[in-house]
């Protein structure tokens, strides 16, 4: 079974649909895997469901791990870690842990790890340099942070929902308005998603959100200018 990062936390929505019918040993790991990913969405490389639950599992067992990891130009190499938490970032998935033969903190990338092990041997977690494992993984690939868009969107939730799919939350407000909030590492997407909406709209923030939009739409005035 394969999991792709189309989006990670759909992926794990439609997980835990099937928890209920699982034996209580995948049970644990499926519940694992949710409780300890954190995400911040978007696609990327596939990454089987087997690497996923078991390095997840470690992460919340606080349990070492051994893998073969190969990193981009490099040989490969045997890691043994202690793992912190699971990310999904900029459209990849990544473990942060403390590399025990480096003696610090690193991020690998779970499409480059095979053959995740756990070695029985428990640990006390150590304290992480950052202010949380997504910003670790920000400073260590050079993603930019993500941007939450928040828009008052007058149209029905039906509607909203049909436009956007998956890759926004939408909350109900009334029959005729509904509130989106997208998260995304580009305004790009968001500034087109409310285009396939097709409704009124107000932005709630952020400000860069606005002067996106702002600049989107005096391009388009400009392109339907007639000539002098």
């Amino acid at each position: 079974m394969e999991l792709k990062t189309t989006e990670p936390e759909a992926s794990l929505r439609a997980l835990t649909k099937v928890v209920r019918v699982l034996p209580p040993r995948l049970r644990a790991r499926v519940d694992a895997l949710r409780a300890m990913t954190l995400s911040a969405v978007v696609s990327g490389p596939v990454v089987a469901a087997g690497v996923l639950t078991t390095v997840a599992q470690a992460c919340r067992d606080e349990e070492r791990l051994r893998f073969g990891y190969t990193a981009r130009g490099s040989a490969p190499t045997e890691r043994e870690v202690e793992p912190h938490r699971v990310v999904a970032l900029g459209g990849r998935w990544y473990l942060v842990a403390y590399d025990l033969g480096r003696h610090d903190w690193r991020s690998f990338r779970l499409d480059r790890l095979t053959g995740p092990t756990v070695t029985g041997a428990r640990f006390r977690p150590r304290l992480l340099p950052a202010e949380g494992a997504v910003a670790f993984v920000q400073a260590a690939s050079g993603t930019p942070a993500p941007y939450t868009v928040e828009v008052l969107v007058h149209a029905p939730l039906s509607r909203v929902r049909q436009a956007v799919g998956h890759w926004g939350a939408v909350e109900p407000l009334d029959q005729d308005s509904c509130r989106l909030t997208m998260t995304s590492t580009s305004l790009d997407w968001p500034t087109q998603a409310l285009g396939n909406v097709g409704a009124e709209f107000e932005v709630l923030g952020p400000p860069e959100f606005a002067a996106h939009v702002q600049e989107w739409g005096a391009r388009f005035v400009r392109a339907t200018r007639a000539p002098a």
